[in-house]
């Protein structure tokens, strides 16, 4: 699926004739819903969700499909990512609970980078060497099968850019499944390559994203803490970074505390 790209993309893609399946919407319907139009076309045993600012360094692919046979359950696995110099990436995720939330929005998770109870990514900071079963794989690479894919009923559209496959790892290991990863092959994510040129769409759409899944994953004391902790992070960091930018006569701190001043503002409807 073309998601509406305004580059030549396309038509490099069409050069390889009928080896691929090409559909270009009209506008930007977002990275759920366009996911699932092009994985409503596919037709073979295994799906690979990949993000476009990714580069293979090897053959990735078949590594990961050597790995997948060798899985009875349902599964989503992940690869292990790299930045453009080769360093790691952050590549899985826990879910979010109360504890890492508080960790998150405290500060406390740069602290104590390797603990489990305050960093959803402290498995980022460990040296795993074989297939492991975690929470989250990030969503630039997801292999599955198709027929898992299709029983999940794909990404949820409501979540319009960002926690898209974190809801989906959450649903998939709700019905029994497994999400790995897998780190005995790697991928080069450039990462933020369309977001980081506007900035306020991403801090937006984060907070939108996270809110949403709180809305359908949590309830009770455990969604009020965890959203309550999520609005106490922004409130903090309006001040530390408008401040920040004034005595370091960096504009791009100030810009950054007011995107999360105007955080504040936003509550998306719960439609859970």
């Amino acid at each position: 699926m073309d998601n509406n790209s305004t580059d030549c993309s396309i038509d490099i893609l069409r050069e390889f004739g009928d080896n691929i399946i090409i559909k270009k919407n009209n506008q930007n319907l977002g990275f759920a819903k366009a996911n699932n139009q092009g994985m409503d076309l596919a037709k073979g045993k295994y799906l690979l969700i990949l993000n476009n600012d990714t580069i293979f360094i090897e053959n990735t692919l078949k590594k990961i499909l050597e790995v997948s046979q060798r899985l009875e359950r349902d599964f989503i696995v992940g690869c292990k990512l790299l930045n453009e110099d080769g360093t790691n990436q952050v590549s899985i995720v826990d879910f979010e609970n109360i504890g890492n939330v508080i960790g998150e929005n405290l500060f406390l998770y740069k602290l104590f980078p390797k603990s489990k109870l305050f960093n959803r990514f402290h498995l980022n900071y460990k040296s795993i060497y074989t297939i492991t079963e975690v929470d989250i794989v990030k969503g630039a690479f997801l292999f599955c099968k198709n027929e898992t894919y299709k029983a999940l009923e794909g990404f949820d559209e409501n979540f319009y850019f960002y926690a898209e496959e974190a809801d989906l790892c959450k649903r998939l290991k709700k019905r029994g499944g497994n999400v790995f990863f897998f780190p005995e092959t790697s991928i080069i994510h450039l990462g933020g390559a369309t977001t980081d040129k506007i900035p306020w769409f991403k801090y937006k759409n984060q907070c939108i994203a996270k809110i949403k899944f709180y809305q359908k994953h949590y309830s009770g004391i455990t969604f009020a803490t965890i959203l309550s902790f999520h609005y106490f992070g922004i409130f903090i960091r309006i001040p530390l970074y408008l401040l920040g930018g004034i005595f370091l006569l960096k504009k791009n701190l100030i810009v950054k505390g007011f995107y999360y001043f105007k955080q504040l503002f936003i509550y998306p409807k719960n439609i859970y």
